[in-house]
């Protein structure tokens, strides 16, 4: 059974869905992975994605924030 940790929990304001951040350990060891759980109503999306892709996706997230205008 794997271990899941939580990391973060964000609530999306103009729309509502509740975003979770999760660290997935299998008990047989190797590569942790970052899960992603979605809610929007009683709808789930879930994915797991690699160090290198969260590292990537995170780049860019960041890189976009910083480009917008300061309200």
């Amino acid at each position: 059974m794997p271990r899941l940790t939580s990391l973060a929990k964000l609530r999306v304001p103009l729309g509502g869905q509740e975003i979770e951040l999760q660290q997935l350990d299998h008990d047989a060891g190797g590569m942790a992975l970052l899960r992603t759980r979605i809610r929007e109503g009683s709808r789930f999306t879930v994915f797991d994605i690699d160090p290198q892709t969260a590292q990537a996706w995170g780049q860019a997230l960041v890189q976009w924030a910083q480009a917008q205008p300061r309200s």
